[in-house]
């Protein structure tokens, strides 16, 4: 498909948090895949499958465009953004600058007034014009509800932008981790794991699929209603095909994320998404970081820490996030755990399909609003707990409750209590009653001779 879509992946590994910047990008935007090989996109959410894709820049420039993406003037894009007003920001990566700003009847005429995000490419940036030009064909050919839509983009001269929806909200990173938010609730935590788990189902769906290959906290992104999207297709790859099992490339991907045996070698399947969603999850779980060197050291690495107390139930309530405590039932947050247990096997066949998992958040989604649930009204430590007790519910005395622990008390009474389960906790299978789905062993055969697709090196 031209020079400009068979580009070879150059970096390695990136560090957790990749951007260390002092404004994390946060609003849908992020680095432009780096390969693009792209099939047609199949299913109901897609569109555009039949249009031909542009190889270079200049094919672009002479192309008619896509329907649904809007071309951009530089000079539209100066006023859709007050001239790029340094108040504008909303972060700052290795692509250049994100800007806040609004397309209407003043950019455009006869435009509808919408909030968008400016992502401006720096020209002494390392991506050029086919990094930029392959996130115009990805996200110019996917539309569904839980990816981050791309509105449009300007290439004019020397300026390349895109334009993205503007998602009001922020990112998961800032609600799970920054002390300025309010805390993310439980039933929140759940609809956006359900949503996170949708847009990688999509993907994973099409006729060739699309292996995101960077899911994290970072990369969800949150609207006004916290409805989440997944953004940033940098590391986008096209998955196996016909008889293949993987695809080999160089590692990318992010510390903490990346599943085992994609690290150590580079064969990447859908599957290694699944791990990637297993790590977001137990974050939302345990409301830490999957890399913490403020930690003790044996808890530097999430998932060595928590992983083997998923479906110790005891265990596992001790080390959830405290903020939560009193939002959750307790069968639904088990079943989560084992859950997350599942999409964090070492082996990946272990793991389950992405749709598995949809399917059983939606489950557990609809069981927990069908309880009449929980509703907190929470800001910082403190929480006013509404409880709606079902019609006709027997309803039993509380019991006298106990002081409320910190964190780290209730590590340390779990790290007490594990001393006697030691010859049962190396790595415990999961209780009958938790038994969430049954793996396909069959569909992704690790052990079997790679077939390379064309053109992969």
């Amino acid at each position: 498909m031209g020079s400009c879509l068979s580009v070879e992946e150059e970096s390695e590994l990136q560090p957790h948090n990749t951007l260390n910047n002092k404004n994390p990008v946060d609003h849908g935007v992020g680095t432009p895949p780096r390969n693009l090989n792209r099939p047609e996109v199949s299913g109901t959410n897609s569109t555009n499958s039949g249009e031909r894709i542009p190889r270079d820049i200049k094919d672009l420039r002479i192309s008619t465009g896509s329907s649904d993406i809007d071309i951009f003037s530089y000079e539209e894009m100066k006023l859709a953004t007050k001239h790029f007003r340094p108040s504008e920001v909303l972060g700052e990566g290795g692509f250049g600058i994100v800007y806040k700003g609004v397309i209407d009847e003043n950019v455009r005429r006869g435009y509808k007034s919408t909030r968008v995000a400016v992502k401006e490419l720096d020209p002494e940036s390392l991506q050029g014009d086919r990094e930029w030009l392959a996130e115009v064909n990805y996200l110019g050919q996917l539309r569904h509800a839980n990816l981050v839509k791309l509105i449009g983009y300007c290439c004019e001269d020397e300026h390349r932008l895109l334009v993205y929806e503007y998602m009001a909200s922020g990112s998961l990173e800032k609600h799970l981790f920054s002390r300025v938010s309010a805390t993310l609730t439980w039933s929140k935590r759940l609809k956006i794991a359900l949503d996170a788990a949708k847009g990688l189902a999509f993907l994973h769906s099409a006729d060739r699929p699309i292996i995101y290959r960077d899911l994290k906290t970072s990369n969800i992104l949150l609207d006004a209603d916290f409805n989440a999207k997944l953004s940033d297709f940098g590391l986008a790859k096209d998955g196996p095909m016909g008889d293949q099992t993987h695809v080999s490339t160089r590692v990318m991907g992010t510390y903490g994320y990346a599943a085992p045996e994609y690290v150590m070698t580079g064969h990447l399947t859908a599957r290694s998404d699944v791990y990637g969603f297993g790590v977001v999850l137990l974050e939302m779980l345990i409301g830490r970081k999957t890399l913490d060197k403020s930690r003790p050291s044996r808890e530097h690495n999430l998932v060595e820490w928590a992983r083997p107390l998923l479906n110790h139930h005891k265990k596992l309530l001790r080390i959830l996030d405290p903020r939560i405590e009193g939002q959750y039932s307790t069968k639904i947050v088990v079943k989560v755990a084992n859950l997350a247990y599942q999409c964090l096997s070492q082996n990946p066949r272990g793991r389950p399909l992405m749709n598995q998992v949809v399917e059983i958040l939606e489950a557990l989604h609809a069981q927990a609003r069908s309880r009449g649930g929980v509703d907190v009204l929470q800001s910082g430590g403190g929480s006013v707990t509404l409880f709606e007790v079902p019609e006709g519910a027997l309803v039993k005395p509380l019991e006298t409750q106990k002081p409320h622990k910190s964190e780290s008390e209730r590590v340390t009474q779990a790290r007490s209590h594990e001393e006697p389960d030691k010859k049962n906790n190396s790595d415990p299978l999961p209780s009958k009653d938790v038994d969430l789905y049954s793996p396909s062993f069959g569909d992704l055969d690790e052990d079997s001779v790679s077939t390379e697709a064309e053109g992969l090196k």
